[in-house]
């Protein structure tokens, strides 16, 4: 059960989630139930069933009424019309909370389905908000009666376990990278080129501090080229901020790219570079190192269990002069990481196989 994952509206939403759907089909027969909001249907809900990379899927699209109450209604019948498309599970696992644990909760209550909770979300590292006395009850209570809860760092299981969500199994999953698919290929530009790929979210993502550290590279009068990669509700802000570049051409915005589209532009960069102000992980820093490429981060959540010294640079959150300082520096010696070490040193911990066994031993708890 999925509370972010692709759908015909974003494409990238809760990739990482499909991705372990992916792992875990490797051993076990998976079926994935995502619900989603959607004012332009006309029927109060529609069914949606695929098969995407032998994961049995089924997507709920349901019709917002206006009520906020009347809407958290309609988000459980949705799912309650998918888990009745399904034959009776092993168990569940739930991936983002807190309405989703509820329903696994209830389905443990009346069928005795055992569940396992996978969370992603920053909302519980500090500076974020984790608040409400009943999401917070709610949340420690499913949490408790799980069988496991994983996280994908274990800066962030440790966050949940500083707001009292208590288990017994807290066991770190690592998001996912088929490194069948991102792989180094041998390039050359003439003009260093960054990548940036994100949601466009600034609040989090912190773009517009991205972009102050480029002003700051170019009144250096050092040459780039940065291509932003995706979309979302700031796209336009971001689009309007880059304005105060004097080379705007410098910069490209390719929007939401899938597939081999996103693998050839990513892996014909330099080097990537993210400006979070929080993050738990941050799959495409995955997805660069499988490409060969090192990487300039804000030192933010659960990067640092990923990124050190030896494939890229850290530095501070919201601190743009050291942001182009560390970008200047990467320009200058990004052909002197190995592309192939760079690959190598996460190849064991995040490929399909090491998930995909990880998740069947902890289904088997």
């Amino acid at each position: 059960m999925a509370r972010w994952y692709p759908h015909r509206y974003d494409p990238m939403l809760g990739l990482f989630v499909q991705r372990h759907a992916e792992a875990a089909a490797l051993c076990n027969d998976i079926s994935v139930v995502y619900v989603h909001p959607d004012d332009k249907i006309s029927q109060k809900f529609e069914v949606v069933k695929t098969i995407d990379n032998n994961v049995s899927t089924i997507r709920v699209y349901y019709k917002k009424p206006k009520s906020k109450i009347l809407s958290i209604l309609r988000f459980f019948r949705a799912n309650r019309l998918a888990i009745k498309q399904l034959p009776k599970p092993d168990i569940i696992h739930v991936h983002i909370l807190t309405r989703l644990g509820l329903i696994a909760w209830l389905q443990k209550i009346v069928h005795g389905t055992p569940y396992i909770i996978t969370e992603h979300w920053s909302r519980y590292l500090p500076g974020n908000d984790f608040g409400g006395f009943l999401r917070k009850k709610l949340t420690k209570l499913v949490v408790r009666h799980a069988s496991a809860v994983t996280t994908v760092t274990d800066i962030l299981a440790k966050a949940m376990q500083a707001h009292g969500l208590h288990n017994d199994n807290y066991i770190v999953v690592p998001n996912v990278v088929d490194f069948n698919k991102f792989k180094p290929i041998p390039h050359h530009n003439d003009i260093p080129k960054i990548i940036h790929v994100s949601c466009f979210e600034n609040k989090s993502k912190n773009i517009t501090g991205l972009v102050d550290a480029l002003k700051i590279l170019e009144d250096k009068n050092i040459d780039f080229q940065c291509i932003f990669i995706g979309d979302g509700i700031d796209f336009e802000l971001i689009k309007d901020y880059v304005k105060k570049l004097k080379h705007q051409e410098w910069l490209r915005f390719t929007g939401i790219l899938e597939g081999q589209e996103y693998i050839d532009e990513l892996s014909s960069g330099d080097f990537l570079v993210l400006s979070s102000n929080y993050e738990t992980q941050g799959v495409v820093l995955l997805e660069a190192f499988a490409c060969g490429m090192p990487v300039v981060s804000t030192n933010v959540g659960g990067i640092p269990e990923v990124v050190n010294e030896s494939n890229g640079i850290l530095v501070p959150p919201q601190d743009a002069e050291a942001l182009a300082e560390a970008m200047q520096e990467m320009i200058l010696k990004h052909q002197n990481y190995n592309a192939e070490a760079l690959r190598d040193g996460i190849i064991k911990k995040f490929s399909n196989e090491s998930v995909g066994k990880l998740l069947n031993d902890i289904y088997k708890i």
